[in-house]
């Protein structure tokens, strides 16, 4: 997700980056390239989608990470001069690399940039709606927001946006993968997504309990503020007004 200020640009998360494009085997698991086996192409990547839209690359002067997944965080690399801002849990407990799971999922070597990491407690700053956020990110306009959301990582964050006009986008990363996880009446997920949530998740109490919470806040204030999610291709279309089509025998292009 990207935001144009006044005066730069502010990426939100960066998929993976140029250098898993060109070197995945390196730089990911194994375990995770053989479960997702994600489709590795340098014109998906941020910097290269970016400089398509006619912007230039380097006036990304801040990345706001919802955590630090390497499906979340390999582009870093490619944005040396951007400030990258977190919750302080989320660096803790990936340079901790406590569990196989924690090795696996946090990747040092995207982390080239990491004298640029920026870091706030989780529960610092004012409130938004029923959230407790940080407003002051360093440097970041006042309408670009880190809402904690623990759970499926220990400082796992969504990013709040405030749109011209007033709305707000709430993009909440990997606090659910399934639109239907939102229905206000029947919430739902696919078997493959729930297990995998299960597999990842380090807090499953908080994870389920700011599900519900996203729940609440759709509900309550569904009109002023959009809720969307890191990996649902039905909410990424909605947004992007793009239509993913999966080719014959093939994997799910855009």
């Amino acid at each position: 997700m990207l935001v144009e200020t006044n005066d730069c640009l502010v990426l939100i998360d960066t998929g993976f980056g140029l250098r898993d494009a060109a070197d995945p085997h390196s730089r990911l698991s194994r375990f995770f390239l053989t479960l997702l086996a994600p489709e590795f192409r340098e014109e998906f990547t941020a910097v290269r989608q970016i400089a398509a839209l006619g912007f230039d690359p380097r006036d990304v002067r801040h990345i706001v990470l919802t955590h630090l997944d390497f499906d979340h965080a390999g582009g870093l690399d490619d944005f040396p001069h951007a400030r990258v801002h977190m919750l302080s849990k989320e660096r803790e407990v990936a340079e901790a690399q406590r569990s196989l799971l924690d090795r696996m999922r946090y990747r040092p070597q995207q982390w080239s940039t990491r004298h640029n990491w920026t870091v706030y407690p989780a529960m610092s700053g004012e409130k938004w709606y029923d959230f407790e956020c940080v407003r002051q990110l360093q440097g970041v306009p006042p309408e670009i927001l880190l809402v904690p959301l623990l759970g499926h990582t220990l400082g796992h964050a969504g990013v709040a946006v405030e749109r011209t006009g007033g709305s707000w986008i709430l993009q909440a990363g990997d606090a659910y993968f399934y639109h239907a996880e939102m229905d206000l009446a029947h919430p739902r997920c696919t078997p493959g997504l729930r297990f995998y949530q299960w597999m990842m998740e380090q807090d499953r109490r908080s994870r389920l309990a700011n599900q519900q919470r996203l729940r609440d806040l759709k509900r309550n204030h569904g009109k002023a503020v959009r809720i969307m999610s890191s990996h649902d291709v039905n909410e990424f279309e909605s947004a992007a007004h793009r239509v993913i089509t999966a080719l014959p025998g093939g994997p799910v292009r855009a």
